[in-house]
């Protein structure tokens, strides 16, 4: 099956970028967009409404729960790929906790059931 990992293109990170010049987002999708492994689809988005948080990421599939982790920039591409590969693996989503990366594991910002799911 293959997860969409939603990479926020406008973000800034609270820095001030010149004219011209690309945002921090656009860095981090293209760096995602690079690494991609087979498996996951890195997806721009103009906003995660995550602002506050530097760069945010979002990774979701069907009948999965959807996490949004911030905090984020090009330098983690490496560790972010590797979640979504975890991620991928997971048969709900679900990643155990000490298999998460370590930036999945400090910098989730959210996580979201399946749509659908009922308590």
């Amino acid at each position: 099956m293959t997860v969409t990992l939603h990479v926020c293109t406008t973000c800034r990170a609270g820095r001030p970028v010149a004219e011209g010049e690309p945002v921090p987002g656009a860095l981090l999708h293209a760096a995602l967009a690079a690494a991609a492994p087979e498996g996951v689809r890195v997806a721009p988005v103009e906003c995660l409404s995550a602002c506050a948080q530097g760069c945010a990421v979002a990774l979701s599939a069907p009948g999965r729960w959807t996490y949004v982790y911030g905090r984020l920039d090009r330098d983690h591409a490496a560790e972010i790929v590797a979640g979504a590969e975890a991620y991928a693996a997971a048969p709900d989503g679900i990643v155990p906790w000490r298999e998460r990366p370590e930036i999945f594991r400090k910098q989730s910002l959210a996580r979201i059931p399946p749509i659908g799911e009922t308590p």
